[in-house]
């Protein structure tokens, strides 16, 4: 059984040894998030930990799935903070733990990030992943749409240039509004 829940700002310092963990672990396998491998735990630390002020000031949502005993996923969204930019926001950091792949884990964070942001007013969603890589498959399967690629957008953890895939989905009202 696995339950998900959104973190408070002192949260996700509390958390942030474990999300670290899932954090390294997941670029360790692969997973292009904006890390290098093999990613040290306290490097992985400190960049959650700088993360908690961003959730406090209201910029971030953070979302954890655990199972009983460990924390197997995450997903967040970060809002602008400009006056014409409030009403979409970026998905960010969708990681499943390699042991929690192929449950469906990936899309209920992703459903939940989605309802959360129209729940928040947000019309427009964004996000950006390595192009060809599973993740790919799960926004497209979501109903996102794609916008195109651009190539050697960002290092892979294994060091080499790849190109990414610009996402976007309406959500919300602007989804009842398109019907």
């Amino acid at each position: 059984m696995t339950a998900v829940s959104r973190l408070s700002a002192a949260e996700v310092l509390a958390q942030a040894d474990e999300l670290a963990g899932l954090l390294a672990d997941t670029v360790d396998g692969g997973a292009s998030v904006g890390f290098l491998a093999p990613l040290d735990r306290a490097s992985a630390v400190a960049w959650w930990e700088g993360r908690a002020a961003e959730v406090a000031a209201g910029h971030l949502a953070v979302w954890v799935a655990h199972s009983a005993d460990r924390m197997l996923g995450t997903v967040g969204l970060a809002f602008p903070d400009k006056p014409n930019s409030r009403h979409r926001a970026e998905l960010v950091k969708l990681m499943v733990h390699p042991d929690g792949r192929g449950r469906g884990l990936g899309r209920t964070l992703l459903t939940i990030a989605e309802l959360a942001a129209a729940a928040t007013g947000v019309t427009l969603l964004h996000l950006d992943t390595e192009t060809d890589s599973p993740a790919e498959t799960l926004y497209l399967s979501a109903g996102w749409t794609r916008l195109g690629a651009i190539p050697d957008y960002a290092t892979a953890p294994s060091g080499v240039l790849r190109p990414t895939t610009v996402f976007y989905k309406r959500v919300g009202a602007a989804t009842a509004a398109a019907t």
